[in-house]
């Protein structure tokens, strides 16, 4: 499955340029966040990592379409 991935602050940095295409095999949340983590070990580093599909925060056993807009959201912090 193709999906179109949106990337915001360390998670451009570690992966690149955003939006970024990327290709998984399997159907959900949790094999997308699965494929990242074996594909930028960077990301492992990170306290929290939220994956919003369709502009809501979704659980791991979330079905995935090609046709969702995906966004990696990184920890934010400030003060």
């Amino acid at each position: 499955m193709k999906l179109n991935v949106l990337l915001f602050g360390v998670t451009k940095e570690i992966i690149g340029e955003s939006p970024q295409q990327i290709e998984i095999q399997g159907e959900t949340v949790k094999d997308l966040r699965d494929h990242l983590l074996n594909n930028y070990s960077k990301l492992s580093g990170l306290n929290s990592l939220m994956i919003a599909v369709n502009n809501e925060y979704a659980e791991n056993d979330l079905q995935l379409k090609e046709s969702d807009e995906i966004a990696l959201i990184p920890p934010v912090s400030g003060g």
